[in-house]
């Protein structure tokens, strides 16, 4: 008996290093509301707003749906907290010109709330063209965009039914604005002006803003460095909660270069500045995120089943990729 369990020694070894090879899942959980956003998502409300928010002063305006914050001189962060999505929108104000980073979800007057806060004209440059970060686009003159195929597709707007879902129950949990409606909700179509590309710079008078393109969550997907403040406007590329890396037109392997590109300029950045949940995150995050990524290209992480998407969890934050990896994954 002693010798065939010695015997067995060398298999069951094996056994584990494939199970640790291959990640291994420690659980499913599903959502009946708020689906293919990680686990436990529609309770989402029963959650208090991060602390984070504390350290800031309210600037005046005079939207219930909105809450804007002055995060720094000349930056504003225009948050929406009655939805599950908690986007926030970024204006930055320039001694010659203003840009908006995203307009948001559309329910609420994004141009209103603008026009108490600057006497400009913005320029709006999206992070990236889902649906919560451009519903206010059509209010503005002067948009910029990315130059890719998922941009211009975006660009056309959504129909109600391609959007209704996010305006149903267990996503709003906030009173809407006079005159918006549930039942007609949509994205009005848009037009980009002037596409940028990686590297360009924006100057705003007192401020100058470069173009990074993070692709991975989307093609399209963006940051604006602010090199001599040591800013970064992340986006959705990252923010402290799970992380979307399955939709239609997300790409792991170009989500990891992007995120190892970021993780790379740490130390030419102090704070993060993501488009959801909180507006000030220390930049070591860029770290973790790389390390994060890594880690899953590589296999050994364990995951939860959530909706049907694999859900892997780390410090501060988690990482949603399909369950059926196709050629934007490479799963071991």
């Amino acid at each position: 008996m002693r010798n065939l369990l010695l015997s067995l020694v060398p298999f069951l070894l094996m056994c584990l290093i494939l199970l640790s090879c291959q990640g291994m899942t420690t659980g499913e959980a599903d959502n009946e509301f708020v689906q293919n956003r990680g686990a436990g998502m529609d309770d989402w409300f029963s959650q208090p707003p991060s602390p984070s928010w504390k350290q800031f002063k309210k600037a005046p305006q005079g939207q219930a749906w909105f809450e804007v914050y002055r995060i720094r001189p000349g930056i504003f962060a225009i948050h929406e907290p009655g939805h599950f999505e908690l986007v926030i929108s970024y204006l930055i104000v320039g001694t010659q010109r203003s840009l908006l980073f995203d307009t948001g979800l559309g329910i609420g007057d994004m141009k209103g709330v603008i026009s108490e806060l600057t006497d400009h004209d913005p320029i709006v440059l999206n992070s990236h063209t889902h649906y919560d970060h451009v519903g206010g686009n059509h209010s503005f003159r002067t948009i910029y965009g990315a130059a890719t195929e998922f941009t211009r597709t975006n660009a056309r707007g959504k129909s109600h039914d391609e959007v209704a879902g996010f305006v149903s129950e267990g996503w709003i949990r906030r009173r809407t604005p006079e005159g918006f409606s549930s039942d007609t909700y949509r994205i009005e179509p848009f037009s980009v002006g002037r596409t940028v590309a990686d590297g360009d710079q924006i100057d705003l008078g007192d401020r100058t803003l470069e173009v990074l393109l993070t692709p991975g969550h989307t093609p399209d997907s963006l940051c604006l460095l602010d090199r001599a403040n040591r800013l970064l406007f992340t986006g959705d590329t990252f923010y402290p909660e799970a992380l979307y890396a399955h939709f239609e037109g997300a790409n792991v392997g170009q989500y990891t270069d992007s995120a190892r590109r970021l993780a790379g300029l740490v130390d030419q950045i102090d704070w993060l500045l993501p488009a959801h949940m909180e507006p000030w995150l220390p930049s070591q995050y860029l770290v973790r995120m790389r390390d994060a990524f890594e880690v899953i290209q590589g296999g050994s992480a364990s995951f939860i089943l959530t909706d049907g998407n694999r859900q892997y969890s780390f410090e501060g934050f988690s990482i949603i990729v399909p369950d059926r990896p196709g050629d934007n994954v490479s799963l071991h």
